[in-house]
């Protein structure tokens, strides 16, 4: 069974890895070219993004129904390799159960063998049992020590990556990925605070539990679809997710705040210099840092109290303007004062009006 339960692992766990999610094609346009509107468009890729396609900074392709960027597998998981991610995530657990019980009965029975209980104190004698006949394996302190160790490490993976295939299970369920999850919260959050009187309906959801379920497990083991077009639900329009995360790209772009460099920062995930709190309060998350020089104008989107997230502002002559995304220290930056209309800096006179 031990053996069983780790080629399943081993056999999903490299199918996840390197199956990968599947990438949209470079240069990628839909058939009909007026759908154009509704997408968002990659410059990386050259391409827009598919629906349900989010673009990826580590593997610098855009992955279609993208869920995550898993760093045990080094690789994202998303619509070609769900399946075999979930899988995993369901057999680790498993096995790791069956192992710890035999841990668990295996020290229980080599050391009811060894205890004796006295009137004040209970003594452990690892040095051989006390009835024969003798264990085959022979059962001593390195063992009972090793033995625990395991039993640990059992445990702590059947909780850690039990709770991950719990929260996988509840997005495929409904047909959903993380970042569709998060992206279903922001729209319910953007039309309370707007009070539009919308009402949006994730498109994708099939209205079946077994219906969202097959969407990901078939028997071929191949995923339904092309990764590309998918099956939406009644009164849902094709696009209507992207054009729910065009409405929230648009949204940051009005409440972001533009900020201007007043330090410089080298872009290091905890940086000595800034203070203490800066420090030790560094966001906890693989997005990255963005290297500041005094004088840079940055669009801050979000924020913690020591950091802030946003874009760097490059001028250039071709694009009109590159932006470089991360986080940066709150210090290091002022608020950046300007004429909304002519988008320059507003003097000390009109400031003193």
């Amino acid at each position: 069974m031990l053996l069983n339960w780790t080629v399943m692992i081993l056999y999903n766990y490299f199918s996840a890895m390197f199956v990968g999610p599947g990438y949209v094609p470079l240069g990628w346009t839909p058939e009909k070219s007026q759908d154009c509107m509704y997408l968002q468009y990659c410059k990386v890729c050259q391409s827009y993004k598919a629906p349900r396609s989010h673009h990826c900074r580590k593997c610098n392709r855009c992955v279609m129904k993208m869920d995550h960027h898993c760093p045990w597998i080094n690789n994202c998981c998303g619509y070609q390799n769900h399946a075999s991610f979930t899988l995993f995530l369901l057999l680790a657990p498993l096995g790791c159960i069956h192992a710890s019980f035999i841990f668990i009965m295996t020290m229980y029975t080599q050391l009811y063998n060894r205890i004796s209980f006295g009137w004040s104190s209970v003594k452990i004698d690892m040095s051989a049992a006390k009835r024969d006949p003798r264990p085959i394996i022979p059962f001593g302190l390195s063992a009972f020590a090793a033995s625990l160790f395991a039993l640990g490490l059992a445990l702590g993976t059947t909780i850690a990556v039990g709770m991950l295939f719990i929260i996988q299970m509840k997005v495929i369920l409904t047909n959903k990925t993380s970042i569709e999850s998060w992206i279903e919260e922001k729209a319910k959050d953007r039309i309370q605070y707007y009070q539009t009187g919308e009402t949006f309906i994730f498109p994708y959801d099939m209205g079946s539990k077994w219906k969202n379920f097959r969407q990901v497990f078939t028997w071929s083991g191949i995923p339904e679809g092309d990764g590309l077009d998918w099956p939406v639900r009644d009164g849902c329009h094709q696009y209507s997710l992207t054009i729910e995360q065009l409405k929230q790209k648009a949204d940051k772009r009005v409440r972001s705040v533009r900020y201007r460099a007043i330090e410089d920062y080298s872009g290091v995930c905890c940086p000595v210099t800034k203070g203490v709190k800066t420090f030790f309060t560094t966001p906890c998350t693989e997005e990255p840092r963005i290297a500041l020089s005094k004088g840079d104008l940055i669009l801050a989107t979000r924020g913690l109290k020591h950091w802030m997230y946003g874009e760097k502002i490059l001028i250039s002559a071709g694009d009109g303007g590159i932006r470089e995304r991360g986080w940066f220290p709150r210090k290091c930056v002022e608020k950046y004062q300007y004429d909304s209309e002519t988008d320059q800096p507003v003097d000390g006179e009109k400031k003193s009006k």
